[in-house]
């Protein structure tokens, strides 16, 4: 049933005429419970409020798959744009972003320009920037242009996605450049050949990561709504007496509310991942296939007040 649920929402992600309906309707369907806005300003009054509540945040502006070069370069200046907010507003937020709405499908030379911009202007600022990960097929390539791009700044960081059998040998390759690493289990369609069949090697997979990286003395962003993922964390950290300033716990905006509160009343560091922008439909559609709970959670915060 889980990989039924989860072919079934990887479909609907790429449904073209219901990403258009739901770009005209988000907001009769509940989008704005799970994006911040449209556009960054009208997701900083939400950073705010979640900063007040002790959350700390990441912003993405959603969209990827970008085959033209003047709309990557759009792309570039909306993170440079959002750097720039963050710092005016001094809001305690990171920004998340893909390769591929920077131009990792069209040149890899486009990508470095467009990263090197983006950076330049995030370490002005103590801006961390996270490059998320996408499928199997774009893992090496973002790889190796973090490795580049964190050879010459330091407030970078990516995604390892457990349910991919090369995960464990990634960590022990990026080791050697202090890696900031947001550990996941991955929401991609991905072949038997590349990723685990079964969700069990996909969580036993991610706590293999989470302790193999924080005994590296990394800093690790747990990013689960799953309680045995959360509760291991917190059992690991507490044997081996990590600082809470080594790790925190990453979830979605809109989902296990609860949860993220009860962690920052516990001492612990939660930072929300906040998606804004019109293309939310995609990336709501891969958060339930990631784990059949989030309807749930999902279901929960879109019909709460």
């Amino acid at each position: 049933m889980e990989a039924i649920s989860k072919n079934f929402f990887l479909y609907l992600s790429n449904n073209k005429l219901l990403d258009r309906l739901a770009k005209r309707f988000g907001t009769r369907f509940g989008a704005d419970k799970i994006v911040g806005g449209e556009t960054f300003s009208q997701a900083i009054p939400l950073i705010q409020q979640l900063n007040q509540e002790g959350l700390q945040v990441t912003v993405d502006h959603l969209g990827e798959f970008v085959n033209c070069e003047s709309e990557a370069k759009e792309r570039a200046q909306e993170c440079i744009h959002t750097i720039q907010s963050i710092a005016q507003h001094q809001l305690q937020s990171e920004v998340s972003l893909k390769l591929t709405s920077l131009g990792l499908d069209i040149s890899r030379e486009l990508v470095y320009e467009n990263m090197e911009n983006i950076l330049q202007e995030a370490e002005k600022h103590g801006v961390t920037v996270t490059i998320d990960m996408e499928d199997s097929s774009r893992c090496e390539a973002t790889l190796e242009i973090y490795k580049t791009m964190k050879s010459k700044y330091s407030n970078l960081g990516t995604v390892i996605q457990s349910y991919l059998y090369r995960s464990c040998g990634d960590l022990d390759e990026l080791d050697p450049y202090d890696p900031y690493l947001r550990l996941v289990k991955g929401a991609y369609k991905e072949s038997g050949k590349v990723a685990f069949p079964e969700k069990k090697m996909v969580d036993d997979n991610l706590k293999q990561m989470i302790e193999k990286n924080l005994l590296n003395g990394n800093y690790t962003a747990v990013a689960s709504h799953d309680d045995a993922i959360i509760e291991f964390t917190k059992n690991l950290v507490k044997k081996h007496n990590i600082p809470t300033d080594r790790y925190e716990f990453q979830m979605l905006y809109g989902m296990r509310n609860q949860t993220q509160a009860d962690l920052v009343k516990e001492g612990y560091n939660v930072r929300v991942y906040l998606p804004y922008g019109e293309d939310w439909y995609g990336y709501f559609m891969r958060r339930l296939a990631e784990r059949p709970a989030n309807i749930a959670f999902a279901l929960k915060g879109i019909f709460s007040k």
